[in-house]
């Protein structure tokens, strides 16, 4: 049976140790012996290959998961806490407000004129989780176990079994026919991604060529990579942000 430390797959790092190589997480695994997955997502190592060999070289000694958890009171807040509630100290910290609550929720909400709620969070509840066993919040490989068992007389055998797992859109990449995948091909092979100093567009574009031939199980994983070089792309274009000639005269003057 996999362990509740590790199904939770967290956790952090204190100031004083040595920081990792970029994108390497070393800094928060060598303290606490693994790390959260939602830095593991974000660290994103597939993306990392698509960077530009200058603009990798510049930051090749910033450990920015590091960075982050030095904002963070770790010791006052985490110590002799047990693993699960470092990882959901995190989450909270980092994922769940920045990404979750706000790029997929709030701004998604707004834009659509829907005024959410996200009942989870009234702090009444939150408060009485946070006091709550390990057991109750995970059990083997069961995870939210208390709301399941809440909910249990509500909802049919399948729904209490079914295993967590994200709500995400479909795949861009899946269907070549699809007016978003075309636009993420043509972006990403046109002037925009050219301007960028982030990504190596050559590497883009061999990876663009690849896609055909990979299984569906590699195109779904490079999908959220292929995202965030598509979202710089957007920004550029919109806000004229990062473009290889301000970055060079920044880095002279």
């Amino acid at each position: 049976m996999v362990s509740s430390s590790l199904r939770a797959g967290t956790i952090i790092e204190t100031r004083g140790f040595p920081a990792g190589k970029t994108g390497s997480l070393e800094s928060v695994e060598r303290v606490l012996g693994f790390v959260p997955g939602c830095l593991k997502l974000f660290a994103a190592q597939q993306r990392q290959t698509l960077f530009d060999a200058d603009f990798k070289g510049r930051f090749a000694g910033r450990d920015s998961t590091r960075l982050f958890l030095d904002t963070l009171d770790v010791p006052a807040v985490l110590r002799g806490r047990d693993p699960i509630n470092k990882s959901l100290f995190v989450w909270a910290k980092s994922v769940l407000p920045n990404y979750i609550l706000n790029l997929l929720g709030d701004r998604m909400e707004m834009a659509h004129s829907v005024e959410g709620r996200v009942p989870f969070l009234d702090h009444h509840v939150v408060e009485y989780v946070c006091r709550a066993p390990v057991s109750l919040k995970i059990r083997g490989l069961t995870e939210k176990y208390l709301l399941r068992e809440a909910a249990k007389p509500l909802i049919t055998e399948t729904v209490y079994r079914r295993q967590k797992h994200p709500f995400l859109s479909p795949p861009a990449i899946m269907v070549p026919t699809e007016l978003f995948n075309q636009m993420m091909q043509d972006t990403l092979r046109g002037p925009v991604l050219g301007s960028l100093p982030f990504y190596d567009q050559k590497k883009v574009v061999a990876l663009l060529d690849q896609l055909p031939a990979m299984s569906d199980w590699d195109r779904m994983g490079w999908d959220p990579v292929l995202m965030f070089v598509l979202s710089a792309c957007v920004l550029r274009e919109r806000f004229g942000l990062g473009s290889k000639t301000a970055d060079s005269a920044a880095v002279l003057n």
